[in-house]
């Protein structure tokens, strides 16, 4: 079985957070770690604060009863209180388990106590509406100056933040290997399971990223994070939040959390990131935004931009473009929760493939299972999933790899993704059907498709249910187009007639002929976290959708029952001739 693995050796790693926080408070005393928006100006905090503030944290835990071992829910957006007790919970031997601040109160109220997690940290009243006072928890603090009548146990951050304590000894002699962080997974196939990361598996990482950026980029402490992923989630807190806190760098927290791309180009402009962490649909959003301005173009494409970070998908080519023409490397990167996360980068030196993720990061090796399953086995592997027996089971080979549940292929240039091996079907002929291909190619030829799903599992043939991007629908962009010659559409019915041609197109571009989708239908309405057909990092739930949409899904297969939505129903010709567009609506 072949093993891909980097030619540079890992070396010491730091052996756990305490030991970073102090040597950074040491090293960058008067820099500053993080800011935030307010009256219109950043403003933050400078190590030496910031470490005063975890040590206070700490030893007013110890007095409250909390010990190393103990695990506390972390139930907020990303803010400055969110990173100071996280920081803290780790150096002082506990488990910080961040959660996604606007959890249901049943979705919330099943992972607290499923985590067994004795004190809860609320970012305010709306957190504290979502947990019920009974739940068996020995503490619940809150970020915001708010009071709840219903909690006899309810204390303001504020008094663990900033009581002065006589004596207190951060957990520098932490074994590498202690449990610091559990993180629940997004869910995309399934309820969440609860990752369990050590400091090694956090730190190794780091480490590894030094090496490979030191001589590229020198990160350093002068360098800006403009940053809005989510920390409950991997890619944003641990990935991007600890490059900046591990290289001495400054995190600016975008105050929109990249929902709004005015909002956040205004906050780039005031920041002017030198790093840039984020997805593909907030790259595009940001480059479309900037195109119209030319002084906004400038601003955005700055001189002083080091390299832009992008994951969850590949970044469309024209997009790429733009930051290439500009000598701004864009890097991309593959791994899970349970790796920490990051497994493979790309080399900035080389001309960006569609698909390929890159080389293993020092210490990580990768190898294929003979059914194409990307395994892998490094310092950044978790310790297991907690209280999930199944799950354990089988996730590891029996020489101790990790199984990923990804499929690809090893390629000169390092791994390509291929799909999910849980999203692969069946045909009725026995053929296998990679849905992600067509998905992707969909999407990348239209930024007016939000959310694209092809299925099939069981059928003669695949089908593709798409979902529009209402904003752009609204708001039809006629200066920029993702093809040449594209027609900016207005509603659905438009949209369906513009995507002919697409979706021939990307019928055309799959090679085997079963894999071609016979229908698509344009479904107008908006998946969502709430509907339980997101997940929060925004990752479409496949299951999920194909139970809500099952009465579309099976129209196109020429089902009697009835269309309750409105529709736009595409039949393609899998032979390449395009045939006429029926609708309905």
């Amino acid at each position: 079985m072949r093993t891909l693995e980097s030619n540079l050796p890992l070396g010491d790693v730091i052996p756990n957070i305490a030991s970073l926080l102090i040597r950074n408070a040491e090293c960058y005393r008067d820099r500053l770690i993080f800011c935030e928006k307010r009256n219109g100006t950043y403003r933050g905090k400078t190590w030496g604060e910031f470490i005063s503030s975890v040590k206070n944290i700490a030893g007013n835990l110890a007095e409250l009863g909390f010990r190393p071992g103990d695990k506390m829910i972390v139930f907020s957006p990303n803010r400055m209180e969110m990173l100071e007790l996280e920081m803290a919970l780790m150096a002082c031997g506990g488990i910080s388990v961040p959660i996604f601040a606007y959890f249901h109160k049943e979705t919330a109220e099943l992972i607290i106590r499923h985590s067994d997690a004795r004190f809860l940290a609320a970012a305010g009243t709306l957190q504290l509406s979502r947990i019920h006072p009974e739940l068996d928890l020995k503490q619940v603090i809150v970020f915001d100056d708010v009071e709840d009548q219903r909690f006899s146990n309810l204390i303001p951050f504020s008094r663990i933040r900033d009581k002065k304590v006589s004596t207190v000894e951060l957990q520098t002699g932490a074994s590498p290997d202690t449990i610091c962080l559990n993180m629940y997974t997004s869910g995309t196939m399934g309820v969440p399971k609860c990752v369990q990361l050590s400091h090694r598996n956090i730190l190794s990482q780091q480490k590894a990223l030094e090496l490979l950026w030191s001589s590229s980029f020198h990160l350093n402490s002068d360098d800006r994070f403009l940053s809005y992923l989510p920390w409950h989630h991997s890619f944003g807190g641990i990935f991007e939040r600890f490059n900046a806190l591990y290289n001495g760098a400054t995190i600016f927290l975008e105050s929109g959390f990249g929902k709004d791309p005015v909002e956040l180009l205004e906050n780039w402009k005031q920041v002017k990131p030198t790093i840039f962490f984020s997805v593909p649909k907030v790259y595009q959003s940001l480059v479309e935004l900037t195109k119209a301005d030319s002084d906004a173009w400038a601003e955005f494409f700055h001189s002083g931009l080091k390299f832009v970070f992008t994951a969850a998908a590949s970044l469309p080519s024209k997009i790429s473009q733009e930051f290439e023409k500009r000598n701004i490397p864009v890097i991309e990167g593959w791994g899970l929760t349970e790796t920490a996360p990051c497994c493979t980068l790309t080399d900035p030196n080389l001309k960006r493939e569609n698909g390929l993720v890159g080389k293993p990061i020092p210490g990580v090796g990768i190898r294929l299972d003979d059914d194409g399953e990307i395994q892998v086995k490094g310092p950044n592997v978790m310790c297991g999933y907690y209280k999930n027996d199944e799950a354990n089971r089988d996730i590891f080979t029996e020489d101790g790899w990790y199984r990923t549940g990804d499929v690809g292929a090893l390629t000169e240039n390092g791994l390509k993704l291929i799909s999910r091996k849980d999203r692969i079907f069946k045909l009725t002929n026995g053929e296998k059907v990679i849905p992600g291909e067509m998905e992707n190619l969909i999407q990348s030829k239209c930024h007016y498709i939000m959310h694209a799903l092809v299925v099939g599992g069981g059928r003669e043939f695949p089908v593709a249910i798409l979902f529009p991007n209402k904003k752009a629908l609204d708001k039809p962009s006629y200066e920029i187009t993702p093809e040449e010659g594209c027609f900016c559409p207005r509603s659905v019915n438009e949209l369906g007639k513009c995507l002919q041609g697409c979706l021939h197109d990307a019928n055309c571009s799959l090679g085997q002929k079963f894999a071609k989708i016979k229908y698509a239908m344009i479904i107008d309405d908006e998946l969502s976290i709430e509907g339980n057909t997101l997940t929060p990092s925004m990752k479409i739930i496949p299951n999920k959708v194909m139970e809500a949409y099952k009465v579309q899904i099976e129209n196109m297969y020429d089902s009697e029952e009835s269309r309750s939505e409105e529709v736009y129903l595409i039949r393609l010709n899998t032979e390449n001739n395009v045939h006429r567009i029926k609708t309905d609506a």
